[in-house]
């Protein structure tokens, strides 16, 4: 690339449809997370969550020079090291990511156990948009008496089935859209997975 051109804002590998539309619908708030707009180009790695882990430095490499930022997000669950701490994968990826030329202008978010968790918090968006807005009993009270166990944000332990099993009885059919709709409206402050307040403060620290 020449030096006279500008880098892009970011890249963003991730690793299936659902988690591109999740953190489409997240940049897309750039107000509630206290930064500028920020055009990233996401792309998603056709090996999906095993393939982040095991060659998304390698895919990032090559764009070094034409961005300022690079991300790597990836689901524990799926990635054929669901033994490692995410933590622990995240720094590895990190100094690799830096030992290809990132230096500190890059990040690895490894979310535990699944994107879907972040689907989950007490919002009456999250009923609107799974189907469930008026249904008898509501959708906590089927979660609960489907042993579906929840914490006291309203995370089922299990937050993927839960979500599949929420849909299907709603008749409702599981989509990327649904994870867009649900970042661009539910309230970022309700969220305290770790790996999202990482992503926060990575974005505010980039941005």
């Amino acid at each position: 690339m020449s030096p006279n051109m500008a880098r892009r804002d970011m890249i963003v590998l991730v690793a299936d449809r659902n988690m591109e539309a999740a953190v489409r619908g997240i940049l897309g708030r750039h107000e509630a997370l206290g930064i500028r707009p920020v055009h990233a180009d996401i792309r998603r790695h056709p090996e999906k969550d095993c393939g982040c882990r095991v060659a998304g430095v390698e895919y990032l490499s090559p764009f070094v020079n034409q961005y300022e930022h690079a991300m790597l997000m990836f689901d524990l669950e799926g990635c054929g090291e669901e033994e490692e701490p995410a933590p622990n994968q995240e720094a590895e990826l990190e100094e690799g990511l830096r030992n290809a030329g990132w230096d500190d202008r890059a990040a690895a978010i490894v979310v535990e156990p699944e994107l879907d968790v972040w689907v989950w918090s007490d919002s009456p968006h999250v009923v609107r948009e799974l189907g469930w807005w008026g249904r008898e009993p509501g959708l906590w009270a089927w979660l609960s008496a489907k042993g579906f166990g929840l914490t006291a944000q309203r995370k089922p332990a299990r937050p993927k089935e839960a979500l599949e099993a929420a849909l299907w009885a709603a008749r409702k059919p599981r989509s990327s859209a649904i994870y867009q709709s649900l970042a661009e409206k539910v309230s970022l402050a309700k969220c305290t997975d770790r790996a999202f307040l990482k992503l926060k403060a990575t974005l505010k620290r980039w941005f």
